[in-house]
């Protein structure tokens, strides 16, 4: 039974100037229930490509045009790089290496095995959806922070560096009474259950907006 592909299915892009190669793969890949988009070279992939769509990236090394690590590089630098599986013949493993360190995930050697590349790319796909939720969840942190009050953020700040009730009221000039009813109305509207899981969010805020 064939199984219907909807637009939001995560999708495995191939990028290969080689046009038996990328029926291979697409064959391959489908074969499995995945959804694929071949492109002959870099250039076509980015006319078509947008930030925020969900999939894995199968790119050859070695294309005319803008190559393979020359792709990584500008993905990497706009901030658009997803889940990327290189395909590399054995005298381009050095290349692969290289990839790997702009940012690729793995490199495949040609001729490869089939379900070591299903593998790879499921892999892939599942790294990718992790991330997604876990950016979408930090997305969420984020909009908690925004309801609360510039007296919160002070306390949830001090709190979260570690000081006590007492500490926070002295340097505040209020009393604990005070610090300890803004610190409840921050764990509410933070929807934290502890201050441990307080701190995590907090941190998560931080860093993504280091980003």
């Amino acid at each position: 039974m064939m199984v219907e592909k909807k637009r939001n299915d995560p999708v495995v892009w191939v990028v290969d100037d080689d046009e038996a190669m990328r029926s291979s793969l697409k064959w391959l890949i489908e074969s499995v229930g995945m959804r694929v988009e071949s492109f002959d070279s870099a250039d076509a992939f980015l006319r078509s490509h947008y930030p925020g769509r969900f999939g894995c990236l199968l790119l050859d090394v070695r294309m005319p045009g803008m190559s393979g690590l020359e792709l990584l590089e500008y993905l990497r630098e706009q901030q658009m790089l997803p889940p990327t599986i290189i395909i590399t013949g054995h005298g381009d493993v050095p290349m692969a290496v290289r990839a790997l360190k702009t940012g690729a995930l793995d490199f495949i050697e040609k001729p490869f095995n089939d379900e070591t590349l299903l593998d790879a790319i499921r892999h892939a796909l599942a790294l990718e959806e992790q991330r997604r939720i876990t950016s979408a969840q930090v997305a969420e942190y984020a909009e908690r922070v925004e309801h609360l009050t510039p007296r919160e953020l002070e306390v949830m700040k001090m709190v979260t560096d570690g000081r006590s009730n007492k500490e926070i009221a002295n340097t505040l000039g209020v009393s604990a009474k005070t610090i300890e009813a803004h610190r409840a109305r921050v764990m509410e509207k933070m929807q934290a259950g502890s201050l441990a899981e307080l701190v995590r969010m907090v941190i998560a805020v931080e860093q993504r907006r280091s980003l």
